[in-house]
């Protein structure tokens, strides 16, 4: 029997112990839990790479407006359901400064984290038409972004958008839209879990799809400007941040603090409607709202009933990050670049040990290194190749629940990995080698 550095019959029990049977299926959140427990009962110590949480400090700058907001009495006060008016304009100053977008104040919206946004977005824009209700996911994709779905009853349609790189996507995606029952389209970008990036011919492509169609792309932008082949980093000097927005008005753009300026903590995240969007009249939202315009819908219908509003003082704190970028004075890609850095380094130790990339191309072009990679090894699934790797001290996630269609392949996360245990990473690796050959 072979010698690993965590006991099987531990992993086993802890398994039993959470009912969670096949790993390939597990939530992140599940597996979270299973390697919390391993980790106590063993006394080992994992590399952690199932969770997407930032590995670095937050940003000071949001750090002492947030602290003199509280000073200031702010708790005390409800927000504006629809934001910090100065907030808004560094919202719009932002998109303008590192998108080259113009969207008015009105469509910049402060949100409980992106996720919020998402969830907002698929309750209002799916009801704008009585007769189309459907949200078609360019997977793979943010595991919670289907759970919202399911929960709010939505029908949903996807594809791996893997296999329908480049001129392939336009037909692809006419083959969803063509029939009439799709309103929105989403996806992330750099993507979430494979750190795939459309490039601006894909992009042009979904949007001149959007346009045809009348279906309104929800882009996740939770790791702006973090694909580190171009330096997206500088205030209203190109290149800018790849985005839909260049080509089409049918658009929704959420934009999360979690990573790029390591605000995770206190769910700030900026939701930005086009002005067409914002503006548009449907009628059948009146059946679940007092409002026929979309903007109106979501602000005071949506987020209303949602929290009413976004928590005050991360308001300040986002004010205060986002008027340091803008100035220029706050570098925010280069704060986040450490991430690339890792990943390079952790893909290496993981293809030395006989471990492949799932998603391995833009096209014709390698991957960024970034917040994720994906890999595999030969023989086995996701959800077997997790249970392997746990025996190994190594934790990370099943594509399957990205709605992959490799279900050989696991996501890994950089952030939660320090440099120090890379030697301790390499030794493990070189052992799961030696034990599978």
């Amino acid at each position: 029997m072979k010698s690993t550095p965590i006991d099987f019959e531990i992993i086993e029990k802890k398994i039993n112990e959470t009912q969670i049977g096949d790993l390939g299926i597990a939530s992140i959140r599940e597996i979270k839990r299973l390697v919390d427990m391993i980790e106590k009962e063993s006394g080992q110590r994992f590399i952690r790479m199932e969770m997407g949480i930032p590995g670095l400090a937050p940003v000071q700058i949001g750090i002492e407006a947030e602290k003199k907001a509280l000073d200031m009495g702010i708790p005390a006060i409800y927000p504006d359901i629809y934001g910090r008016a100065e907030l808004k304009e560094e919202i719009s100053k932002f998109v303008k400064l590192f998108l080259n977008i113009d969207v008015k104040t009105d469509g910049c919206i402060p949100t409980v984290g992106s996720m919020q946004g998402s969830f907002a977005s698929f309750m209002t824009l799916n009801r704008m038409y009585k007769d189309r209700g459907q949200t078609l996911l360019l997977n793979p994709g943010f595991p919670v972004h289907m759970q919202q779905l399911l929960i709010l009853g939505f029908e949903t349609v996807a594809f791996d958008v893997y296999d329908y790189r480049g001129e392939k996507l336009r037909a692809k995606l006419e083959s969803f839209l063509q029939y009439g029952k799709i309103s929105t389209i989403l996806y992330s970008n750099p993507n979430n879990p494979s750190w795939i990036c459309f490039t601006e011919r894909e992009l042009r492509i979904i949007a001149e799809m959007a346009d045809k169609y009348n279906v309104i792309v929800i882009e996740d932008l939770a790791y702006f400007g973090m694909d580190f082949r171009k330096d997206y980093s500088h205030p209203g000097v190109p290149p800018y941040q790849p985005s839909v927005s260049h080509y089409t008005e049918n658009y929704v753009l959420l934009i999360s603090s979690s990573k790029v300026f390591s605000y995770a903590g206190q769910r700030i995240g900026m939701m930005v409607i086009s002005d067409k969007i914002f503006e548009t009249e449907a009628p059948d939202l009146l059946r679940f709202y007092k409002f026929s315009r979309v903007g109106h819908a979501m602000v005071f219908g949506t987020l209303y009933a949602l929290s009413s509003g976004t928590a005050h003082t991360p308001q300040f704190a986002l004010t205060a990050i986002l008027k340091a970028a803008n100035s220029g004075e706050l570098n925010f890609v280069e704060e986040v670049k450490e991430y690339g850095e890792k990943a390079k380094i952790m893909k290496k130790l993981f293809l030395d040990n006989g471990f492949k990339i799932v998603y391995d191309k833009d096209e014709d072009k390698p991957i960024a290194d970034g917040f994720y990679f994906t890999f595999s090894y030969p023989g086995y699934t996701g959800g077997e190749l997790l249970r392997e790797l746990l025996s190994y001290g190594i934790s990370a996630i099943s594509l399957s629940i990205c709605g992959s269609e490799r279900i050989e392949g696991i996501r890994a996360c950089v952030s939660l990995v320090k440099r120090e245990q890379f030697p301790d990473l390499e030794s493990r690796l070189k052992k799961f080698r030696e034990d599978h050959r």
